[in-house]
C-alpha cells in the first residue's frame, strides 16, 4: 500500500499491530511512519542556564544538523558555537563559568545524632517513652519536660527551639489509628502465590489525629499553657515558626472541611493565641499554592486570598489581621509568587488572565510593588511563559508560546522594561510542508452564556473536511487544577494516536477546574458529578456548528483516576450526547477515594452529595458503550472504587466491558491498555479511516 504524506509534532506513537475484538487490524508501520516527522520543528532552545559571570548565558537549539550549543555574552551581543556537549563543557572550563541558577537554599538540618541542638547548642531535645526531653550539656544533666506522653499520644513530630534558646515548641499528637486498605498482587514475578500489600489509606469521614501544640520554657523547665480547644477539628495544624526576637511563634490551621483556615500567633511568654489571618468560605478554601511571606518580623505579612471572588495578593497588618492593602486586583488571578525582594519592596509572581484578548490561562510573569503600585507585565507578548531566572536577577529568559505558536525564547532585563534580545524562534516550516495542521485552540460561551471557555481541537492526520469524524474528548474536571495545553508541543500519546485513527479529538476545561474566578471555580463544589458538562457539551456543539465535518452523533469521551469518574459520569447523567466512554482507574465513589481530595471539594462531614455524585449509586442509569479499566495495585485510587462500580452494573444488569489489570497501579498507559482504548472506540464510533485495515 503506498504510504501518504503524513506528519505529526508529537511523541512516538508505540502502537503495535493489533488484532481487534472487531477484526480489525491498526496499520502500525504506517503509525510509525510519523514519529520520523516528529523532530522536525528547528530553532527549538532547550532551557536555558545562566553562569555565574551575569552577562552570560548557555543553551542547546535543535537544529537540521543536531544538537548545537552555544555560549551568549548578552552585553556583547555575540555567540559562540558548540557541535557538542563535550565542546561546550571544555569552553566553560577553561573560562571558568559556572551554572548559576536561581535556587531555593537547602534548609540546615537541625538534628544531629539524637538531638535537636539550641542555637546556643547548650541543650539537646530529644523524645524517650513518648515524652520530650532536653540534655543540658553545660551541666550533662537530662531533664523531663513532659510526663503525659504515652504510645497513644506521644510527643514529636516537630522540636523546634526559639532563636535566643529560651523555649521550645513540640507537638502532642493524639493518635488514631489510620485506615489500610489491601492490594493483592496476583502475578508476582518471584512467587506463585499472590500477595497481599497494605496501603495507609484514610478515607472521607475517616477520624484524623489530632496535634497538640506545647510550649516549654528552659528557664523554669514547665509547660506554658495553650488553650488548643479551638483548634481541635483539625485537618491539618502545623508550626511555621519563630520571630526573630523571640517574642512568639506562628502556626497555619486548616479546619476539617476546608471552609475556614487560619494564620495564629502564640505569645512565648503566656500562651495565648491571636490570629493573623482568618479564612472562611460557605463552599472551600484552596490552599493549593498557598502563600505567605512575613516581613519585618510579622509586622506586615503578605498574604494570596480569594476573598473578593479572584486570588489576589493582600498586605496584612501584623498587629491587627486587617487588610492593609489589596496589592492585586481585577478579574485576573496570581498562579503563584516566585520571589519577594524585600530590599525593593517588590514582589514577582505568575499570573493568568491579565490580557483580555487572550486565553485567560496564559503565564505571565508580573512584579508589583509593597504599596500596590506599579504593576508590570514583564511577559508582556501573548503566550504562555515560562521564565529561568540566576542568582544575580539581572536578566532572566523567556520561553513562550502556543499551542498554534511555536517557541520563541528571548532574555529581558529587570531594570529595563525595553531591553528584549531574542535568543531564537522555533521553526516549523518543515513539519507544515510534510502535512502536519496545528491544533486549533477554540473558545466557546459556557452555560451562562457569557463565560468564556477555552479548549483545543486536534484534526486527523490526512483531514479532510469534506468528511464525517466521530468525536471523542479527552477529559479531566480535577478541580485542583485546569489541564488543557496551553504550550507549543506534543499532547498526550493517546490525543495523537486517536487523530491518527480518524477521529477529531477536543480538551477542555469546564467550569468547577482552577485558575480562573472564585465562582467559576466552586461549581463543583459538593457537585463533582456536574464535571462541566454543560459547558463542554455547549463548547463542542458551538464547535460542531462551525466545522460541520464534526460529528456530534458520535462522540465519546475518556478520562484517567478524577477523569475515568468524570468519563462514566458522562453515560450516566450526559448519555443523551455522550454514546461511549472510557473510563481509567476512576475514583467513581468520592467516598471510596482518598481524604484530602475528596474533603476538599464535597465536604465534610459524608453527606448526601457524596451519594449524589457517585457512579456507583447512579449506575443503574448508564447508557452507552462503557469500557473499564483499572490496575489491581492502585495505590492511587482504591481498585474496589471500580469494582463496585462493576458490582452495581452487574446487579442494574447493564453490559459494559471490563479490564482488570494484574500488577499495574494507577498510571495506566502501556501498549495493551492503551490499544484497548482505541480498538473500543473504533469499533463503537466506526471513524473512515485508512489507518484501520
Amino acid at each position: 500500500m503506498k504510504m501518504k504524506n503524513l506528519a505529526v509534532f508529537t511523541i512516538g506513537v508505540q502502537l503495535l499491530s493489533l488484532n481487534s475484538l472487531s477484526g480489525q487490524t491498526f496499520n502500525s508501520q504506517r503509525l510509525d511512519s510519523l514519529y520520523k516527522l516528529s523532530d522536525k520543528v528547528y530553532s527549538l532552545v532547550g532551557t536555558p542556564a545562566w553562569t555565574d559571570k551575569e552577562q552570560i548565558i548557555q543553551f542547546a537549539v535543535h537544529t537540521p544538523e543536531g544538537q548545537l550549543f552555544h555560549v551568549l555574552d548578552i552585553e556583547a551581543n555575540t555567540r559562540q558555537t558548540f557541535k557538542s556537549a563535550e565542546a561546550l563543557e571544555q569552553y566553560l572550563l577553561v573560562n571558568n563559568l559556572k551554572n548559576n541558577l536561581q535556587t531555593t537554599p537547602k534548609q540546615e538540618t537541625k538534628q544531629d545524632s539524637k538531638y535537636t541542638f539550641s542555637p546556643d547548642r547548650k541543650y539537646g531535645a530529644f523524645i524517650r517513652d513518648n515524652n520530650l526531653f532536653i540534655k543540658n550539656f553545660a551541666e550533662e544533666k537530662t531533664i523531663q519536660l513532659s510526663y503525659d506522653g504515652s504510645p497513644g499520644t506521644p510527643y514529636g513530630g516537630v522540636m523546634e527551639w526559639s532563636p535566643d534558646s529560651k523555649k521550645l515548641v513540640s507537638y502532642r499528637v493524639f493518635e488514631t489509628q489510620t485506615r489500610k486498605i489491601p492490594l493483592i498482587e496476583s502475578a508476582p514475578e518471584d512467587q506463585l502465590q499472590p500477595v497481599i500489600h497494605w496501603k495507609a489509606y484514610n478515607k472521607p469521614g475517616d477520624a484524623l489525629s489530632v496535634k497538640h501544640l506545647t510550649l516549654f520554657n528552659m528557664e523554669t523547665c514547665t509547660g506554658v499553657p495553650i488553650d488548643m480547644s479551638p483548634y481541635l477539628n483539625q485537618f491539618n495544624l502545623y508550626f511555621t515558626g519563630w520571630r526573630k526576637d523571640s517574642r512568639a511563634f506562628t502556626f497555619e490551621f486548616n479546619e476539617r472541611g476546608h471552609q475556614r483556615y487560619i494564620v495564629g500567633e502564640v505569645d512565648a511568654e503566656n500562651g495565648k493565641v491571636r490570629h493573623l489571618i482568618e479564612e472562611t468560605s460557605p463552599t472551600f478554601i484552596s490552599y493549593i499554592n498557598n502563600f505567605r511571606y512575613d516581613l519585618n518580623d510579622g509586622s506586615e505579612i503578605l498574604w494570596l486570598s480569594e476573598r473578593d471572588g479572584w486570588r489576589h495578593l493582600y498586605l496584612i497588618n501584623g498587629a491587627n489581621g486587617e487588610v492593609q492593602k489589596q496589592l492585586t486586583k481585577g478579574e485576573w488571578v496570581v498562579r503563584e509568587v516566585e520571589y519577594v525582594d524585600e530590599a525593593n519592596k517588590k514582589i514577582y509572581f505568575m499570573a493568568s488572565g491579565i490580557n483580555k484578548h487572550e486565553d485567560p490561562y496564559n503565564k505571565h510573569y508580573c512584579s508589583v510593588d509593597f504599596d500596590g503600585r506599579n504593576f508590570r507585565d514583564l511577559t508582556p507578548e501573548n503566550g504562555n511563559h515560562t521564565i529561568t531566572i540566576p542568582k544575580h536577577r539581572n536578566y532572566f529568559t523567556e520561553r513562550y508560546s502556543r499551542p498554534d505558536m511555536p517557541q520563541i525564547t528571548q532574555i529581558r532585563k529587570f531594570s529595563d522594561p525595553k531591553f528584549c534580545l531574542k535568543i531564537d524562534e522555533a521553526n516549523i516550516d518543515t513539519l507544515l510542508a510534510s502535512g502536519w495542521t496545528k491544533p486549533e485552540v477554540f473558545k466557546a460561551k459556557g452555560r451562562d452564556n457569557k463565560t468564556d471557555i477555552w479548549g483545543i481541537i486536534y484534526r486527523p492526520f490526512n483531514f479532510d473536511p469534506s468528511k464525517s469524524y466521530p468525536v471523542i474528548e479527552d477529559i479531566y474536571a480535577g478541580p485542583h487544577g485546569s489541564f488543557v495545553q496551553k504550550d507549543f508541543g506534543r499532547p498526550f500519546e493517546s490525543i495523537t494516536a486517536l487523530t491518527n485513527l480518524g477521529f477529531i479529538v477536543v480538551k477542555i476545561d469546564g467550569m468547577g477546574t482552577n485558575y480562573r474566578s472564585k465562582q467559576f471555580h466552586d461549581i463543583c463544589w459538593k457537585n463533582l458529578k456536574d464535571a462541566g458538562y454543560p459547558d463542554r457539551i455547549k463548547w463542542i456543539k458551538e464547535a460542531a456548528a462551525k466545522y460541520p465535518y464534526m460529528d456530534i452523533s458520535r462522540v465519546g469521551v475518556y478520562g484517567w483516576s478524577a477523569g475515568g469518574q468524570n468519563a462514566m459520569s458522562a453515560l450516566l447523567h450526559y448519555n443523551d450526547f455522550y454514546k461511549a466512554a472510557v473510563s481509567f482507574c476512576g475514583c467513581h465513589d468520592n467516598r471510596i477515594d482518598k481524604i484530602w481530595w475528596n474533603e476538599l471539594w464535597m465536604g465534610y462531614p459524608v453527606d448526601s452529595a457524596y451519594i449524589a455524585s457517585s457512579n456507583v449509586e447512579n449506575a443503574h442509569l448508564l447508557r452507552g458503550n462503557l469500557l473499564l479499566i483499572n490496575g489491581e495495585l492502585d495505590d492511587n485510587v482504591d481498585p474496589t472504587s471500580t469494582l463496585q462500580v462493576v458490582d452495581a452494573l452487574m446487579k442494574a444488569n447493564k453490559y459494559f466491558e471490563q479490564l482488570y489489570l494484574p500488577g499495574k497501579g494507577h498510571s495506566l498507559g502501556g501498549k495493551y491498555e492503551l490499544n484497548r482504548l482505541y480498538d473500543f472506540f473504533i469499533r463503537h464510533l466506526n471513524p473512515d479511516n485508512s489507518f484501520i485495515e
